[in-house]
């Protein structure tokens, strides 16, 4: 039986509160676009994609954090029905997240590199491409949610894939997060040489300002990466731990209070 701390309540709480207010924030720019006369563009279609990943996200993890408080507050050892559940939404939301951040980068990329091939940027194709990869983070987990490896760690009260080397894991982490920042990385920098080959030509200045522009906005969707991987780099740690031996004994407690307090950056 699990003994519980004096920090957990503390640190729960501390989760529920952060997890609340990243709900919140969701919300009021959901709001901002929706009642703006620009939502029908493309690009605040995207930005609404990732609020809306933000807010599938944030709410999971607000959920998650106040079963783990009431579970602490009535010293519960169990699990309940919903908890494979609960962890299923938070891999399929990270995933659904990180890819949003791709369509965006890889739209500004589109604009700038093939302007003139405005098909790949038209409303149609880019809802087109938040349905794939909406598709894909919904359907990505069935390789081992069904199949047990999924366990109940009384210790963190939380489902999840065992904390140790196994293709579930790896697979896991590559779709939901390594693949969707590697492919952001590569568009920033292929992004970032051909303004640079730009800057050498005689091109009209308009083209130019307005590369610059899109180069920008992709900076603005590297920094947002970066403090989501500053805020999940605990929780790496503790995986990377696990494969040389084992992790901490609370380690998802570290690592959740950790990235609920500071994804609200």
């Amino acid at each position: 039986m699990a003994t519980v701390q004096s920090w957990f309540i503390p640190f729960d709480i501390l989760s529920v509160i952060f997890t609340l207010l990243v709900v919140g924030i969701a919300i009021f720019f959901l709001f901002l676009i929706i009642s703006t006369k620009t939502r029908r563009t493309v690009p605040m279609m995207l930005v609404m994609n990732s609020c809306l990943g933000h807010l599938i996200f944030g709410l999971d993890r607000f959920w998650i954090a106040a079963f783990r408080l009431h579970n602490d507050l009535k010293n519960i050892q169990y699990k309940d029905n919903l908890c494979i559940f609960r962890i299923y939404i938070a891999y399929t939301s990270c995933a659904i997240l990180n890819y949003s951040y791709f369509l965006q980068s890889i739209y500004r990329y589109t604009s700038v590199v093939y302007s003139t091939k405005l098909f790949w940027r038209s409303r149609r194709i880019q809802f087109l491409f938040i349905c794939i990869t909406w598709l894909f983070s919904i359907g990505y987990p069935f390789i081992f949610l069904f199949n047990g490896e999924i366990s109940y760690d009384v210790n963190n009260h939380l489902c999840q894939l065992p904390p140790q080397l196994s293709f579930s894991l790896i697979y896991m982490l590559h779709c939901s997060y390594i693949i969707p920042i590697l492919l952001i990385i590569i568009t920033y920098f292929r992004l970032i040489r051909y303004v640079h080959i730009m800057n050498k030509r005689v091109i009209p200045v308009n083209i130019l300002i307005r590369a610059k522009r899109q180069l920008k906005m992709v900076q603005n969707v590297v920094i947002l990466i970066m403090m989501l991987f500053i805020s999940g780099f605990p929780y790496g740690v503790f995986v990377f731990m696990s494969f040389l031996n084992s992790a901490p004994k609370y380690h998802c407690r570290y690592a959740c209070v950790f990235f609920d307090v500071f994804s609200i950056s």
